[in-house]
């Protein structure tokens, strides 16, 4: 039995290196972001801070991968303006959404509720890129609805303000991906560079906001003035700005790694880790009928990424059997009909003038590819 080859043992490794990275990465920031919010209830402010981190860290790294710019993109102004501005803008939003979420309700909820996100990207996927799903689609999203239901009436720490929010920042990420993707190829953009390209655009746009809104109050509430506090929270501001750039690009090369179905299984076991440890750590109380609710929808997220999976499959062999079936049947050539029908003096003659008649085609040798099939030849 043949060892494994060096190549394949190196991936092997190197993605379960980048799970269990993406894996702490996320849940750390979690945990840190609910931490940051109890003493700082500023999500716009935390918002600013994670989209500039991601723009500020993704500088070296577009320079040291040697990303191009997109020129064609600064180019054409009126897909800039219909296509990448909204997008920013709704990176942002989806971003505070998930801010406020967290600040409102526990993270092992506002991550269960995150797991309708395959409802609304089949929705928003029929109403946008008119894609028809398969029964076993919508089958799936059946287990993850009950679910998110039962955790939403069985959760101690319900928050009507919270629920909305996840509810909207599911929807908003989910509208992204859809639009990320459809991006990534009209134009030719590396993903690098969309993801810092958007995070610019949004501090850009709404950092004005900021000094109107967050800024005034922060400036008049004294106790952020002190050394102490606020030296904690711009070490905690600064840690989940690294993280969250970490986790996106963690993100970006899983998805360059690994096939669809495996990054969405990937992305499913992440949310499971998350919500594990912030309950470990944050020691949010929970009842069984929560823990049954949340096992539920995380449940029916795995069963729609194999429904997913199967239904592409079947979507390829579809594809593929009709030209299969098309293929004319090609006769074999039979070289003693031909032989009887034209002699090879008259064969060479007709295509090769120069030659004599009476000469032997290659001294009475014969081609071997001559007695082969059209279609094997």
């Amino acid at each position: 039995m043949g060892t494994p080859k060096p190549s394949l043992i190196f991936e092997g490794i190197q993605i379960v290196t980048l799970c269990l990275v993406w894996y702490g990465v996320s849940a750390i920031g979690n945990v840190i972001v609910k931490e940051l919010l109890n003493e700082f209830p500023f999500p716009l402010t935390i918002t600013l801070a994670q989209l500039f981190s991601v723009w500020i860290l993704s500088i070296p790294l577009l320079h040291v991968l040697k990303v191009p710019a997109p020129d064609y993109l600064y180019q054409n102004r009126i897909y800039y303006l219909k296509v990448i501005i909204p997008l920013a803008v709704g990176k942002f939003l989806a971003q505070l959404s998930s801010h406020v979420s967290l600040w409102k309700v526990p993270v092992s909820y506002a991550h269960t509720v995150k797991a309708t996100m395959p409802l609304f990207t089949v929705i928003l996927s029929r109403i946008i890129l008119r894609e028809k799903q398969s029964l076993s689609v919508y089958f799936s999203l059946i287990p993850i609805i009950v679910g998110v239901i039962i955790a939403t009436v069985s959760e101690i720490s319900f928050n009507m303000v919270g629920l909305i929010s996840a509810l909207l920042s599911t929807f908003g990420f989910s509208l992204q991906n859809i639009y990320s993707k459809k991006s990534l190829k009209d134009i030719s953009i590396h993903h690098y560079a969309l993801l810092a390209l958007l995070a610019k655009l949004s501090w850009c746009l709404f950092v004005p906001f900021w000094f109107f809104y967050d800024g005034i109050d922060i400036f008049y509430e004294t106790k952020y003035h002190s050394y102490h506090p606020a030296m904690k929270i711009l070490f905690y501001l600064t840690i989940d700005g690294i993280l969250n750039f970490l986790h996106n690009v963690v993100a970006f090369t899983m998805i360059s790694l690994v096939s669809p179905l495996s990054y969405s299984i990937a992305n499913s076991t992440k949310r499971i880790v998350v919500i594990c440890i912030s309950l470990l750590i944050l020691r949010n109380p929970v009842t069984k009928t929560n823990v049954i609710g949340m096992s539920l929808a995380l449940f029916g997220v795995m069963y729609y990424n194999k429904a997913k999976f199967d239904q592409r499959r079947a979507q390829h062999k579809q594809a593929i059997i009709p030209l299969v079936r098309s293929e004319p049947a090609l006769n074999t050539l039979n070289l003693g009909t031909i032989q009887f029908a034209h002699p090879d003096s008259d064969l060479i003659s007709r295509h090769h003038p120069s030659f004599h008649t009476s000469r032997p085609y290659y001294n009475g040798f014969i081609p071997n590819y001559a007695s082969q099939t059209y279609k094997n030849v």
